[in-house]
């Protein structure tokens, strides 16, 4: 079925239905980017397979995502955001199928591949279909209830992992996607409108390059953080050094590159991302130093510990959707600068915290936390997409997933690093490094005050 491209956004029911796969479809994206850490104990036990092979189940996802996202959203250029983000969501619920019905590592680490692939199907375009659907008065307020979602799906990964294996086996944890998926694929195939189409071809040498850079990069940070034979941590890093010039190098004569080089070129669009990448990691350093921390640290259990990160998405939830209007009339770089600024003060005092906090301490340290996120990341989101014109929509929607999950990784690789550091205080000092991250980022978010606008950029939203 072919719906013709609106002039302006979607209305009434369609807008509503629209609306409503995207969001199941990018939280379940998202949640299963963090889901499956709490059950990897479980999952183990279960396939007879040591912790360390075990990390496999994540890492296989976040690979597959990571180096895919880009050339996915070059094709959602190509073919139409909709063909990508139907066959993305298709691919990624008979994959959590296959994740459910998996009898061993190698089974499921395959199928987790596989649902990565259709995951970044989904994140590529995400984005970029919300500028279609969206009429543009409204665009701050769709970009914010997309950061809301992300969010809220990312940090309540644990929570939601720990419910479903209280009461069920690990494979649950898979096997719900299936029938969201089915609702969300349905309602895609009947509200989601065609997009503008690119005439450049698909550059599959840039593909290529593409996945060697970003999987080779991760990959070798992820070795540096866990201490790894120093000459093969070197040689991953420079694999990913030389093809990642190699990639710079073939996209500068590109009309529309797959890494989008012409967009950097434009300073809200630079600045923009880089702001993204420093929250980013900031919330990857938090986000897997907290729990540590709590139970490490404070001596608190499991259950307390996810009673005290609940705070941080709760105030994440309240804050997005108020953000997203906002940009709509206030400077990006503002908001954005304010909530970052509370970010690292909220970081700040949860790293400096006394030997035997009170809870309250605790809670009301992380609703600063949660309030500023959830501030800084509307308005960043807009402010990326409304520096893009239209026809580099996925472009920049693909820097906009690729930023998130960089920064996550990286994030989460220092955790490691500073834990290597020192066991007693690695938490406190991967705390103390998040703050760092996110001041850095409030920093850069202001320097956009000073940032020339674009004009074919900024009539994008029309």
């Amino acid at each position: 079925m072919s719906i013709p491209i609106p002039e302006d956004g979607l209305r009434g029911p369609r807008l509503i239905s629209a609306v409503t796969t995207l969001v199941i479809a990018i939280a379940m994206a998202s949640l299963d980017t963090s889901i499956a850490n709490t059950a990897l104990p479980t999952i183990a036990a279960d396939v007879n397979a040591s912790p360390a092979d075990s990390i496999w189940v994540v890492n296989a996802y976040q690979l597959a995502l990571v180096v895919s996202l880009l050339p996915f959203a070059s094709l959602g250029e190509i073919i139409g955001y909709r063909r990508v983000y139907v066959w993305g969501l298709a691919v990624f619920t008979v994959a959590s199928l296959l994740c459910a019905l998996s009898w061993s590592l190698p089974t499921l680490t395959a199928a987790r591949i596989i649902q990565g692939f259709g995951a970044s199907g989904i994140m590529s375009v995400n984005t970029a279909l919300i500028r279609f659907i969206y009429p543009s008065n409204s665009l701050g307020r769709g970009v914010g209830n997309n950061a809301l979602v992300v969010a809220v799906s990312t940090a309540i990964g644990p929570t939601v992992a720990a419910g479903i294996l209280s009461f069920g086996s690990w494979q649950w944890l898979f096997a719900v996607n299936v029938p969201l998926g089915v609702v969300a694929f349905v309602l895609a195939m009947r509200v989601l409108p065609d997009t503008t189409r690119s005439p450049h071809r698909f550059d599959l040498g840039s593909a290529v390059l593409n996945a060697t850079t970003f999987g080779f990069l991760i990959f070798g940070i992820g070795e540096a953080a866990h201490s790894a034979d120093l000459v093969v941590t070197v040689a991953i890093l420079g694999v990913a050094l030389v093809s990642g010039a190699a990639l710079i190098y073939r996209q500068l004569g590109l009309p529309a590159p797959m890494l989008p080089v012409d967009l950097y070129r434009r300073p809200m669009f630079a600045l923009s991302s880089l702001t993204s990448l420093f929250s980013f990691a900031a919330q990857g350093l938090a986000f897997v130093a907290l729990p540590f921390y709590f139970q490490s640290v404070l001596g608190l259990s499991a259950v307390e510990t996810g009673l005290l990160l609940t705070p941080w998405p709760v105030m994440t939830a309240i804050a997005a959707p108020f953000a997203g209007p906002m940009s709509d009339r206030f400077p990006p770089a503002i908001l954005g600068g304010i909530g970052l600024a509370l970010l690292a003060v909220g970081l700040a005092l949860i790293a400096t915290l006394p030997g035997h906090p009170g809870t309250i301490g605790i809670v009301w340290r992380m609703m600063i936390c949660g309030a500023g996120f959830g501030f800084f990341q509307s308005p960043n989101l807009r402010a990326i997409m409304s520096s893009a014109p239209p026809e580099r929509s996925g472009g920049a929607s693909g820097i906009v997933a690729t930023s998130r999950l960089a920064g996550q990784a990286i994030g989460a690789a220092l955790v490691a690093l500073c834990f290597g550091i020192s066991m007693v205080h690695g938490p406190s000092l991967a705390l103390g490094l998040a703050a760092a991250f996110s001041a850095a980022g409030s920093v850069v978010s202001f320097s956009r005050l000073a940032a020339k606008p674009v004009r074919p950029a900024a009539a994008a939203t029309t």
